[in-house]
C-alpha cells in the first residue's frame, strides 16, 4: 500500500513555485498593462520669476549667522553634538537644520580658498532645483513647486512619512524628524512664510558680507557671471542683502574663483547658485549631469501606474496564480494525509 501512496514533497518547493510563478506573472503584466516604451520627457527649467539665492564662498568668513537666523525664523530647536550642550552645533543638515555652513580643510590651512594648505566653506541647504526628484517622487504631493517662485514648498498636512524624497534628492536635503508622532519633513522653503511681512530669506538678511545673496535667479545668474569675469585681487563692489532692494552694497577684493557657477546646468538647473574658489566636488557638491533624473523617474511611474493598469494587471495576475497553487497544494495535501493513515494501518 505504502508502494501505490506518493511521497509528500516539502512545503518549502510548493512556496518557491508560487513565488516564482508571481514573479513571472508580475513582470509579463507590467509588460501587458504599458503596452509602449516609457520615453523621458523633457527636463523642467526654471519658472522666469522664480527666487533663490547666489551663495559667494569667497566672501563668506564662517560666522554662521545665517545658520543662526534660519534658525530663529523657521523656530527650530537648538543640536548639540558637544558634550557640554552649551551651543547649538549641527554637524549636518536635519529636520531641524535647514541651513548650514561646512568647511573644507587641507594641509596647513593657511590661505582661505586654496586647495592646497587651505580651507574654504560651502553653504548646505535646499537647492530649490527646477526640476526636483523631491516633488516628482511624493506620491501625495507633500512636495510641490510653486509655479511662480519655483519654491519647493511642503505640506506637512498632506505628508504620509514614506521619505520618497529623502531618498530621491541628490543633494541629501530633505530630513525626517524621527521624533515627530505624526512624521514630518524639514527642509528650507525660502522663509516664503516671512514674505508677506515684507521679508526674505533670513540668512541672506543677516549675511554681513554678502556671500548669501537673495534675488530673482535669472539676476543672481548675471552677477555671478559679472563676478568671474572680475580681475582676481581686484577690488570690486559687492551687494548685500536682497538683489535689487536697499543698497547695501560694500568694497571687496575679488576672489579667485572656478570658472563655474554651480546650479546653472547641474541637474536641470537650481534656482540657488554658488560659486567658488575651490572645486565644487571637494567642498562637497554632487557633480551632477544637466538632466534631472526626475525626467526619467517620473516617465517611467506615470507610465506604469497611469489609469493604476499595471496594478490591477499585477494584482489580477498573482490572484490567478495564488489561487492556481493553493488548489494544488490542497490536493497534494489530500493524498498526503491518505499516505500518512496507509501508512499507520501498515504499522
Amino acid at each position: 500500500m505504502a508502494d501505490n501512496a506518493r511521497e509528500a514533497r516539502p512545503a518549502g518547493n510548493s512556496r518557491r513555485r508560487f513565488l516564482k510563478g508571481c514573479a513571472a506573472a508580475g513582470g509579463v503584466a507590467a509588460v501587458a498593462a504599458t503596452g509602449q516604451r516609457a520615453e523621458a520627457r523633457e527636463t523642467l527649467q526654471r519658472p522666469p520669476e522664480a527666487l533663490g539665492l547666489l551663495y559667494d564662498a569667497t566672501l563668506c568668513v564662517g560666522c554662521k549667522a545665517c545658520v543662526a537666523a534660519c534658525k530663529q525664523a523657521n523656530e527650530n530647536p537648538a543640536e548639540f553634538s558637544t558634550v557640554d550642550k552649551l551651543w547649538d552645533t549641527p554637524l549636518d543638515t536635519s529636520g531641524y537644520t535647514f541651513n548650514l555652513i561646512k568647511m573644507y580643510r587641507n594641509g596647513t590651512m593657511q590661505t582661505k580658498d586654496a586647495e592646497e594648505n587651505g580651507y574654504a566653506f560651502m553653504k548646505t541647504s535646499c537647492m530649490h532645483c527646477a526640476d526636483p526628484s523631491c516633488v516628482s517622487a511624493c506620491p501625495v504631493s507633500a512636495m510641490t513647486k510653486n509655479p511662480q517662485t519655483g519654491v519647493v514648498e511642503y505640506n506637512a498636512d498632506a505628508c504620509i512619512g514614506c521619505r520618497y524624497c529623502v531618498a530621491a534628492c541628490p543633494f541629501g536635503i530633505p530630513k525626517y524628524q524621527y521624533d515627530s508622532p505624526t512624521g514630518k519633513i524639514g527642509k528650507c522653503e525660502l522663509c516664503r512664510h516671512r514674505t508677506k511681512d515684507g521679508h526674505y530669506s533670513a540668512c541672506a538678511e543677516v549675511c554681513p558680507t554678502g556671500a548669501t545673496l537673495y534675488g530673482r535667479t535669472e539676476d543672481l545668474l548675471a552677477e555671478a557671471k559679472r563676478r568671474l569675469a572680475l580681475k582676481p585681487g581686484s577690488v570690486a563692489t559687492f551687494p548685500r542683502g536682497k538683489l535689487g532692494g536697499a543698497d547695501q552694497s560694500y568694497e571687496a577684493y575679488v576672489g579667485n574663483y572656478k570658472q563655474h557657477v554651480y546650479g546653472e546646468t547641474e541637474y536641470g538647473g537650481t534656482q540657488v547658485l554658488k560659486l567658488s574658489g575651490v572645486d565644487f566636488e571637494k567642498v562637497g557638491m554632487p557633480n551632477l549631469p544637466p538632466e534631472a533624473a526626475a525626467a526619467h523617474s517620473e516617465t517611467i511611474q506615470h507610465t506604469l501606474y497611469g489609469g493604476m493598469l499595471m496594478p490591477l494587471a499585477v494584482l489580477g495576475a498573482l490572484t490567478f496564480v495564488a489561487k492556481r497553487n493553493v488548489h494544488h497544494d490542497d490536493d497534494e495535501g489530500g493524498a498526503d494525509d491518505k499516505t500518512g493513515a496507509a501508512r499507520k494501518g501498515e504499522e
